[in-house]
């Protein structure tokens, strides 16, 4: 793992949680994307090396929705970047993690994630992440 790449932050709404964020951080998000596979709509800030991820529920269905009904808006999932994603999967799976999609999936911001289950990651939900291309 070479850097953290983002911090994952569920909110209800996506236009609020913008302006605040904008306020807090002193500039505007740097961009928007909707990502179909997991039914949600981000946004991103640049904080130096580490961004912010804000991801809003697109369906009622999502992970993100869910969430959100059992839980308050909050960080979500901290994102890891990688160099070689499937590498470290199968590092981790030695480790003893326990993997929540073992086939890497398209994700915001020209990513490959792969997730890992909270119960063995001390409660916090974990993505790797890996730049397409890279």
């Amino acid at each position: 793992m070479r850097k953290i790449e983002h911090i994952g932050i569920a909110v209800q709404d996506l236009e609020e949680s913008n302006a605040l964020f904008a306020k807090l951080l002193g500039k505007k998000h740097f961009k928007t994307e909707k990502v179909e596979g997991e039914a949600v709509e981000t946004s991103f800030f640049q904080v130096g090396e580490t961004k912010v991820e804000l991801l809003q529920a697109t369906n009622p269905n999502s992970a993100i929705a869910k969430y959100l009904e059992k839980k308050k808006p909050g960080v979500h999932h901290i994102a890891f970047d990688v160099e070689n994603i499937e590498a470290e999967v199968e590092r981790l799976k030695g480790e003893g993690f326990e993997i929540l999609n073992e086939t890497p999936k398209l994700g915001a911001d020209n990513k490959l994630v792969v997730f890992l289950h909270p119960r063995t990651t001390n409660g916090v939900l974990v993505e790797l992440c890996q730049e397409i291309g890279v």
